[in-house]
């Protein structure tokens, strides 16, 4: 690790195999604490290049017990994380509102390292029972219409990092791999990111696969649309800046949208906007995430019938009785 540390505070860059052998020897334990706090530092220091962000997506997706769920065409909802903003869960609601008009989510996340609370936090909290069993997986998606992809029990190499991640408590590129290594592989993603080099990295990236995707996020720094400000969807084939007034909703403020200070009070935020007793800014910002997913998987249908059918399942109960049946399952 010292000549790559050395390497790296040079200003050097590392090739896509060498970053794929670095992660892997960092996931087997073979540097010590103070070794990987360094290295991952360096990369809060500069901008993460194309060739190392998809060497160590290689070297995860090698690592991980893969779960095919192709047979459902499923859809991943995911953002970075990281954007410091500290909003409610709103991709994870977003996964039950799209679960709730017959689409089917793979949902991958994991405990909150720079948040109060995670999509894992709160599914947790709520009951769910986390699993990488495929058949109960598969049970899960066909009948609840989601199932939740819980990073740790999916990517076991990983563990000896996650105590310096929750240390550290800053965003670190593996923020950036999350949406990356699901390890179901949905051929359809929305990827939420905080910055447009970020987004620019993704697509470079996704563009060499055969994913279904669009990656967003708002020009304020949001790793999601949260309606404060004009966003940027950037899919297979366009980009396209919108601002909220375009896609019919109203500008929120920021305060309108934050999450709790905890994993209690944020489940409760979680519950009472599937219990429809959420306020307008978050049904909104709820909805527009929603729909983006929804023509995502729903190309037929114009963006404005797409935000019409996420509303009618958050408001209808739809999304509701999808996390009822799921974590009754």
């Amino acid at each position: 690790m010292k000549e790559i540390l050395q390497k790296l505070t040079s200003h050097l860059t590392l090739e896509r195999e060498e970053a794929r052998n670095i992660l892997k020897k960092i996931a087997g334990g073979e540097y010590n604490n103070s070794q990987v706090t360094s290295f991952l530092t360096v990369y809060m220091m500069r901008m993460i290049t194309v060739q190392e962000l998809a060497g160590f997506r290689d070297a995860l997706l090698d690592l991980c017990l893969v779960t095919d769920l192709s047979e459902f065409d499923t859809i991943d909802l995911c953002g970075t994380g990281g954007d410091g903003k500290n909003t409610f869960n709103i991709s994870t609601l977003s996964s039950f509102v799209v679960a709730g008009t017959g689409g089917k989510v793979a949902k991958h996340g994991n405990y909150g390292v720079s948040s109060a609370c995670g999509s894992s936090n709160v599914m947790e909290f709520l009951g769910y029972k986390f699993t990488n069993d495929r058949d109960v997986l598969r049970k899960q998606l066909d009948k609840a219409g989601i199932c939740f992809l819980h990073a740790p029990l999916f990517h076991p190499a990983m563990k000896s990092v996650g105590p310096i991640r929750k240390e550290l408590s800053l965003k670190t590129f593996f923020n950036l791999l999350g949406p990356m290594v699901n390890p179901s592989s949905p051929r359809n993603q929305i990827i939420g990111v905080w910055n447009l080099e970020t987004a620019r990295l993704y697509n470079y990236i996704y563009q060499q696969t055969d994913k279904n995707f669009t990656i967003l996020y708002s020009l304020d720094g949001y790793d999601e649309i949260s309606l404060t400000s004009e966003f940027k969807l950037i899919s297979n084939n366009e980009e396209e800046l919108l601002s909220p007034e375009k896609t019919g909703f109203q500008i929120v403020k920021p305060e309108d949208i934050k999450g709790g200070s905890s994993v209690e009070e944020s489940a409760a935020i979680f519950m009472s906007i599937l219990e429809g007793r959420g306020t307008e800014a978050q049904n909104s910002v709820v909805a527009v995430n929603s729909g983006i997913a929804l023509k995502k998987i729903n190309p037929g249908k114009s963006l404005n019938d797409c935000f019409i059918l996420a509303e009618e399942s958050l408001k209808g109960g739809m999304a509701l009785k999808s996390l009822k049946k799921l974590l009754e399952l």
